[in-house]
């Protein structure tokens, strides 16, 4: 049974945050699923996949049962966004090292360039169905 693809996100990350809610605007047929890391529901995910249930240093994205992290996960994300986006799939041809170097920077200093909240992200009515409890 093919699921909803799912996105784990840094739920205290404004970068994060912002990025999801960007995903959910280019996404109208409202085919991704998404949970914080910080979530049971995150948490436990991870664990089904044997990743440190801490992982905060990437997005994961899941799909078709595939675990994918950092730069393989914000591309595959965008081959199914709705309009141009998906042409930034294109740069998994850049090999997954210098792609995965670039991402690890912007990840490291996100607290630091765009802040962070106290708590999780607070999904507004119409798109709480899509979050994962």
């Amino acid at each position: 049974m093919e699921t909803s693809p799912l996105v784990l996100f840094d739920g205290v990350c404004n970068f994060c945050n912002g990025s999801i809610n960007f995903i959910i605007k280019h996404d109208q047929k409202g085919i991704f699923q998404f949970a914080p890391l910080q979530s049971e529901a995150g948490e436990r995910i991870l664990k089904s996949f044997s990743i440190p249930d801490h992982y905060l240093d990437s997005l994961v994205y899941i799909e078709n049962n595939r675990c994918y992290v950092k730069s393989t996960a914000a591309l595959k994300i965008a081959r199914r966004l709705d309009g141009g986006w998906k042409l930034f799939y294109a740069a998994i041809i850049v090999p997954r090292p210098i792609r995965d170097y670039i991402y690890s920077i912007i990840a490291k200093n996100r607290y630091k360039w765009f802040g962070k909240r106290d708590a999780c992200m607070i999904p507004t009515p119409d798109v709480r169905k899509r979050f994962l409890n």
